[in-house]
C-alpha cells in the first residue's frame, strides 16, 4: 500500500511540475490543483514555510512561497541578535520585511524566537550579569518586541530549546543567572505585552516520547497549574533518515493535547546522508506523509511549517557536512516525491 502511495506521490509531483505548480507559478484556482495550504485548510490546519531575508530577492522562490503556503516563520529576522543588536537599541527591519511580505500574500506569521541560548548579541554574551540586571534586560527585550508585533503575529516561540537531551535544563545564561523560573517569567511578560497571541515553548528531538519530551510535559503541567499563560508546544521535527522515524509522535502530540495545549510541527525537514538516491527520497516522502498524518490525527495539532521549503536555502549542509536533500523541493525549485506525498496525506490528488 505504502509503495503504491509513493509511486502515486512521485507521479503527482511530476504532473504538477508540468502544470507549473511547484515551479514558481502562482496557483490559479480554476486551472491548477489546490496548494498545500488549500489542502491543509480543509482540515482546519495551516501549512507554512520558514524564510529568511536574503532569499527574498529570488523572484521564483518568493512566488512559490507566496502561493503554496498560508503561514511563514522568519528564520532569523526576529531573533535577539537581529532585533536588539545593542542594549536598548532595537531594529525590527528584517522582521518587518517578512511580516509585510506575509500580509501582501495573506499569510499569517509565527514569531520566532524571544529567548534562546544561541544567536545572542555580543552585549549579552560578553559580560557577567547579576540576576536583577539580566531579568530587567530580558523583560525589556521580550515586551518591546512583542508589543512591536502585536496583532501581526498569531503565535510566538517564547522560549526555544530550554532542555538537554536527558531532560535536564540547558545551562544557558538565563538558566544559570535566573534559574528555571525565567521560563514562566518570559511567558508572563509576553502575555502582558500581547494578551491575544498564542505562546509556545519550542524544541528539537521532542517528537517522540522520551526524556526530553517528558521534561516538557512536566514543565507544562507545572506552568499550567501555576496559571502561567502557556498555549502550546512546538515540535521542531528536524528529522534524519539514518536515526529512524519517531514512531511515538502521534501519542506524544496527544499527551500534550490532554493538558489543554495546542501543538505545532514548527521546523520540519528530513535530511539524509548524501548522495540522495531514489530509495532515500521515497523513504523521505513516506516520513513526510507520516508526520503530516500524525498532525491531522490529533485535533489540537494546529499546523505544519517546513524549515524553508527548498534545498536551495536549507541550513542542513552547512551544519551537517555530507547531509542534505532535506526538503520537498530541490535546489531548482522542482518538487520531489515528498511533495506528492504531502499532497496525498492532506487529501489531495
Amino acid at each position: 500500500m505504502r509503495t503504491t502511495r509513493l509511486r502515486l506521490a512521485g507521479a503527482v509531483a511530476a504532473l504538477l511540475v508540468a502544470a507549473g505548480i511547484g515551479a514558481g507559478t502562482p496557483a490559479q484556482a480554476h486551472h491548477q490543483p489546490p496548494t498545500l495550504a488549500d489542502l491543509a485548510q480543509r482540515h482546519g490546519r495551516y501549512f507554512g514555510s520558514a524564510t529568511d531575508n536574503p532569499e527574498l530577492v529570488d523572484g521564483p522562490y518568493t512566488a512559490l512561497l507566496g502561493s503554496e503556503f498560508d503561514q511563514i516563520t522568519p528564520g532569523n529576522g526576529m531573533k535577539w541578535y537581529a532585533t536588539e543588536p545593542q542594549q536598548g537599541v532595537f531594529d525590527f527591519s528584517a522582521g518587518d520585511e517578512i511580516v509585510n511580505l506575509a500580509r501582501a500574500d495573506r499569510q499569517k506569521v509565527r514569531g520566532h524566537t524571544l529567548v534562546w541560548h544561541s544567536q545572542l548579541p555580543e552585549w549579552i554574551t560578553s559580560r557577567e550579569w547579576t540576576a536583577p540586571e539580566l531579568r530587567a534586560a530580558l523583560k525589556k527585550h521580550i515586551q518591546t518586541e512583542v508589543r512591536h508585533y502585536r496583532g501581526k503575529v498569531f503565535a510566538w516561540d517564547v522560549v526555544n530549546e530550554a532542555f538537554n537531551e536527558d531532560g535536564t535544563y540547558r545551562e544557558s545564561v538565563f538558566y544559570k543567572t535566573l534559574g528555571p523560573g525565567y521560563i514562566a517569567d518570559a511567558l508572563r511578560w509576553a502575555h502582558q505585552a500581547d494578551p491575544r497571541v498564542r505562546l509556545y515553548l519550542n524544541d528539537y528531538n521532542i517528537e517522540g516520547i522520551g526524556p526530553k519530551s517528558d521534561a516538557y510535559l512536566r514543565l507544562a503541567k507545572e506552568l499550567k497549574a501555576a496559571g502561567v499563560p502557556l498555549h502550546g508546544i512546538g515540535l521542531q521535527a528536524h528529522l534524519a533518515l539514518q536515526y529512524g522515524y519517531p514512531t511515538t509522535l502521534e501519542d506524544n502530540l496527544r499527551r500534550f493535547s490532554r493538558l489543554g495545549l495546542d501543538t505545532a510541527l514548527t521546523e520540519v525537514d528530513i535530511r539524509m546522508q548524501l548522495p540522495a538516491t531514489e530509495e532515500k527520497l521515497n523513504r523521505q516522502a513516506e516520513w513526510y506523509a507520516d508526520v503530516t498524518e500524525a498532525c491531522l490525527a490529533v485535533r489540537r495539532c494546529v499546523g505544519i511549517t517546513l524549515w524553508d521549503y527548498t534545498d536551495k536555502y536549507s541550513w542542513i549542509p552547512a551544519f551537517f557536512p555530507g547531509e542534505g536533500a532535506a526538503l520537498p523541493w530541490d535546489e531548482d525549485l522542482r518538487p520531489k516525491p515528498a511533495y506528492g506525498a504531502l499532497r496525498e496525506a492532506l487529501g489531495g490528488r
